[in-house]
């Protein structure tokens, strides 16, 4: 008998590696002889980074950022030097798993970190970016990941705004005085497994905020302002 075994990590609890071997020992039980084969799998969220550097024979990269609770944390990269390609998963800088139940609350997490990962992959000279998006404690429309590479995300009085959704309601202006010159020569894929719009019934907030720490009605004020922020940003760009 011959198996391949490609299967998803169980978040917080086994890497996709780990989850096969699991699988390959019990199939080794029933039939000693088999020919087993194990690959890395990922839909975006945690895993993402391990699946695609072992796959695509990169390397991986620790640099120590902010985490989602503004805390300091090492998150774990790949770099594929060949086509100088960073595969980066928000849940390394700013995931769910790196959060205490008793903390949850997506009012206050930030995706700063996961600026910090990608100016670190820049420095390092790489221009094009996989960015596996799930797995996230944040719902700060990435705010905090673009005042990491420069970008001004202001109140009324020009202070940049707080880390967290809760930023986002205190938000007035965006600037791109200090943004990292490099950011425009670099490319970016996302890497997800669904089709959620930003804003509605069927948005971030409202299907991803529960999750995260989020009560109905931090959900309604969260998807408010993130209509603003959309309106902004398409305003200024």
């Amino acid at each position: 008998m011959r198996a391949v075994i490609a299967i998803d990590s169980l978040k917080g609890s086994l890497s996709s590696i780990e989850a096969g071997q699991a699988i390959a020992e019990g199939i080794r039980k029933a039939d000693a002889k088999a020919d087993v084969v194990i690959r890395p799998l990922a839909d975006g969220g945690e895993g993402t980074v391990e699946a695609l550097v072992c796959g695509m024979n990169g390397t991986l990269q620790h640099v120590k950022v902010t985490g989602p609770l503004g805390e300091p944390v090492v998150c774990e990269y790949g770099i594929i030097a060949e086509t100088k390609t960073a595969v980066i998963e928000m849940s390394g800088a700013a995931g769910i798993t790196l959060v205490p139940d008793t903390k949850k609350n997506p009012l206050y997490t930030t995706t700063y970190g996961v600026g910090e990962v990608i100016r670190d992959a820049i420095e390092k000279g790489c221009r094009r970016f996989i960015v596996g998006i799930g797995g996230s404690a944040t719902n700060d429309g990435g705010i905090g990941m673009l005042q990491a590479l420069g970008y001004g995300f202001l109140n009324k009085d020009g202070q940049q705004v707080p880390f967290g959704a809760i930023g986002l309601k205190e938000l007035e202006t965006i600037t791109d005085t200090y943004v990292l010159p490099e950011l425009a020569e670099c490319e970016f894929k996302i890497a997800c497994d669904v089709t959620n719009p930003l804003c509605g019934e069927n948005g971030c907030s409202a299907v991803y905020g529960p999750q995260k720490g989020a009560n109905p009605s931090i959900i309604m004020e969260m998807d408010k302002w993130l209509r603003y922020y959309a309106a902004l940003a398409r305003e200024k760009f």
